[in-house]
Parts: C-alpha cells; structure tokens; sequence
C-alpha cells in the first residue's frame, strides 16, 4: 500500500474485505458482536428449490431475494457464523471491533438500504484537521480538504488522475473486455500503467496506492484493465466511478463506518433467515450429473433444482464439480489471486492524535502498517491500520506477537510514543490463513485474463449460477458490490 491521498479524498482501503473465517492471533476471537442463530432447516429437511453456498453478503442477499418470491432455499455456510469477509472481531478485553469491510460511501445504495432496514446506524469517519503523507521515513503534513499532498510529483499525478477518471466515463462497468482499449490495457500490468504517466518517485508511490491501498496486491501484480475497471465502478447507474469516490473519505467510499461494527448488517440478515441457512456445511462437490443439482458438504448431501455459488472467484475452484466445468471457467478462476492483508486496532481512551491536529489519517511507503484509519466504538477511540502486500507475506510466517509489536511501532512512527503508552486493548484479524477466505480484501487479475476469459465470469453453468462481490458491476470488491451480486444472482435464477 503506498500514497493515498490524506484528506478527504485520503486512499481508504475499502470495505472490500469481504471476508471471514479464523480470527486469528492474540486476543482476536472469531465471534461477532451478536452469536449466530442455531435453528435452521431439520435435519431430515435437504431438499430446496435453490441452494446457495456461501452465506456472505452475496449469499445473504441472494437467499432473501428467493425467498421473497417465495421459493424454498437452503442457504450452505462452511463456518459457524454469517457476513464471510464482513466480521466483528473482538480484543483481548472484548471490545468489538472491525475486522473485514468496514465502511460506507455515496452511491453504495444497496448496503444502506439493508443498513436502514436492520436498524444499522453509521457514524462519519473523522477527517479534521490535517493527515500524515508518510514518504522515505518522514511525515508530511496535508490538509484533510486537499485532494492531492504538495509534493514533487503533485503536477503529473494530478495529469493521471484526470486521465483515470476520463476513462472511468462510458466504461463498460462490470464487463471491462468490451471497452475499446480493453486488449491494450490487459496486456501491461498496473506497474506498467504508472510508469508510462509519473517519472517521480513520489508520483509513482502515490499512484501506485491507489491501487495497493483497496487491494492488497503490488502494481506488478494487477491489469491494468482491472484496475481501470475497478475505478469506473466506484458509483451507479446514474453516477460515473471515479478515483476521489473510490479512495476518499469526505464523498468518498471511506465516509462512513457502521456503529456497532458492519457485521452487524448480515449477523441480522441472517437472524431474518435463519430457517434456510446451515452452518458448519462446508461444500465439497456439486454435482450436475442426475436431475438437479445435488451438493455434498460436511454435514451431508442437499438437492435442489438450482445452485447459487456465492464466493470469490479465486477459491470456487476448491470445489468439485460434476461434470467438469468448461475450460473458460477453469481459467478464469486460476487466473484469480486473493491479496495479503490484516488489519490491526489499537483502543485508546482519548484520540490523542486530535491533539496534533491530525485526523489518525496516514498513506504512504511506511512498514509495516502503510495506511490508517481513526474509528470508535464501544466509548473508545481507535487507530486502525492496514498491513498487506509483501509486509503481510513476511508477518504470515512469523509469531503474532511480531505483528503486535510492529503494528504499535508504526504507530508511534505516525502519531508518537503515546501511541504505545496510552494503549488500552488491540486486536488483530489475519485473513490469509482464514480457511473459508484465503486472503483478501477481495480477488484481483493479472494481464490477459480478463479479455480472455471474462465473460465466463457470470455466465452460469447448467443449473450453477454464480455470485460473490468480484462478480459485480458496480462497487465490485466491496459490501455493496457483493449484495449487487446476490440479487442479481437471485434475478437469473427466477428469470
């Protein structure tokens, strides 16, 4: 992750963590904020209409849209709890906090109307003050209303950024291999993309957050045609994408966090479902070879005449399928790859970096927390920060205490000594070894995948249909984009 912008356009990671599984490390449960509801279908009861498989936010939208057209779903969840990237974890000393996607933005409509409707407040993410623009091992000071650091590579950023954003008009959201350049920008990575428009380290890094910031991956790692894509979704039907939408705050995706954590959106969601949904069902096989569908999972085999299959691309294929599905698929998905991420929180009793004048906002090449957020909850103040990319590779293979340690020195780098002396409780989530995620915030592409194989994204497959946020059109790798998805999942299927 590297220079997002620091104010109110300031590169947030986005929601995207659509996310899940082992909470793992120090003090970090796997619990959310409210336990998962138990009942479900009788045991003897494994036949539906439809089975979903994945209960995220994806699968959760999917299976209310089914059932308010009143047809019998079955909805299949590997862990014990719903929301997948979407999670509460708790500290040490049980203070729920944030561990997946956590914020909400303009024109995410879908995830702030079931916010609305489950009775889910948000709060205003805090951006007074001036945010840290952190380069080289030292700090600069930008106003929170600046959309762009003065720095030396200020004049020809701000060139790209008026040319990423004049891309993001008309582009084929959602179906990215039909835009006219599509062959051209799939053949050169998003490394390529920047060097081709900033000749300035701090232009590159700068530019180079723009994508490692929501996405967890390195510039040599991604198309650039993903990326241009990912930017042009940040909106809706009736208000283009754009780079300040995506990585802002003020107007932007990272304007607003869910009181109570996001969490709770699906944990209610499913309580509302919970006659369809078994836990602990993690799917095995899917096998089209009979009449319907049958899907053998952990706690036995289930029919239906239709399958929703609501996850990330990147990992479907750790499913059977029978027969085998066509060669355009089975690409697609090995041309899928998860990022490396954690996010780490420190409680506080006061926000003392308020008292600097400073937001809690930081972006920049530091190590190995690159990009911080200010949040609240439960009557304290937190700094959250983001560890991805290649410092998550080398915290993965180390003791967690090595991950509290230097999470709490890039604080202190940021916001000095009182942020190691004045820390109450932390927590962590580390989502590469969560067995149901795999990594995240969400799945990204190399070059030449998504010309190629593209359209099989969401073209079903017999009776499978397929969702999960990395299928969207618009808002694709967060909240909004996933419940997108579901609905228009759940849509084909009644069609």
């Amino acid at each position: 992750m590297h220079p997002r912008h620091l104010s109110r356009r300031t590169l947030l990671r986005g929601a995207t963590l659509s996310a899940a599984g082992l909470a793992a490390g120090i003090g970090l449960t796997a619990t959310g904020s409210a336990a998962p509801p138990r009942r479900g279908p009788a045991a003897t009861d494994r036949d539906a209409e439809v089975i979903v498989v994945g209960a995220g936010m994806a699968g959760l939208a999917a299976t209310k849209q089914l059932r308010a057209a009143g047809l019998r779903v079955l909805l299949l969840e590997g862990r014990e709890r719903a929301g997948g990237r979407v999670h509460n974890a708790v500290t040490r000393g049980g203070i729920s906090i944030d561990g997946g996607a956590e914020f909400l933005g303009p024109t995410q409509d879908r995830i702030a109307a079931l916010a609305a409707e489950y009775g889910v407040a948000t709060l205003p993410t805090y951006n007074q003050g001036e945010s840290l623009f952190w380069i080289n091992g030292a700090a600069q000071r930008v106003p929170a209303a600046l959309p762009l650091p003065v720095l030396p590579g200020t004049v020809e950023t701000a060139a790209a950024l008026a040319l990423i954003d004049a891309t993001a008009l008309g582009f084929p959201v959602g179906e990215p291999w039909k835009h006219p350049d599509a062959a051209y920008l799939d053949s050169i990575t998003w490394q390529d993309w920047i060097d081709a428009h900033a000749a300035t380290y701090e232009g590159k890094l700068f530019l180079a957050l723009s994508e490692s910031a929501p996405l967890s991956v390195r510039p040599h790692e991604l198309s650039a045609l993903f990326m241009m894509n990912y930017f042009a979704s940040a909106g809706n039907e009736n208000s283009p994408g754009s780079f300040e939408r995506l990585l802002g705050v003020d107007g932007g995706a990272q304007e607003r966090f869910f009181d109570g954590g996001a969490a709770l959106v699906p944990l209610r969601m499913a309580e509302s479902l919970s006659e369809s949904i078994v836990y602990g069902a993690a799917v095995r096989c899917i096998d089209q070879t009979g009449s319907g569908v049958e899907v053998s999972t952990t706690r036995g085999t289930f029919r239906a005449g239709k399958v929703i299959v609501a996850m990330s691309p990147a990992i479907c294929d750790r499913i059977e399928y029978r027969p085998g599905l066509p060669s355009d698929r089975i690409e697609l998905t090995r041309g899928y790859k998860m990022g490396r991420i954690a996010k780490f929180l420190a409680v506080y009793d006061r926000p003392f970096w308020r008292e600097q004048g400073l937001t809690g906002q930081v972006v920049g090449d530091g190590t190995p927390i690159d990009v911080t957020y200010e949040s609240y909850g439960q009557g304290h103040h937190l700094l959250m920060g983001f560890i991805s990319a290649d410092a998550m590779a080398d915290l993965d293979t180390r003791p967690d205490r090595d991950l509290v340690e230097e999470s709490l020195d890039s604080f202190v780098r940021y916001f000095g000594p009182e942020a190691r002396t004045r820390v109450l409780d932390y927590g962590f989530k580390k989502w590469d070894h969560d067995p149901f995620s795999w990594g995240g915030p969400t799945a990204t592409t190399r070059p030449g995948i998504l010309t190629r194989f593209g359209p099989a994204l969401r073209a079903p497959v017999g009776g499978i249909h397929w969702a999960g946020t990395e299928t969207a059109d618009y808002w694709q790798g967060y909240m909004d984009g996933a419940i997108r998805s579901g609905e228009r999942a759940a849509r084909e299927v009644l069609s």
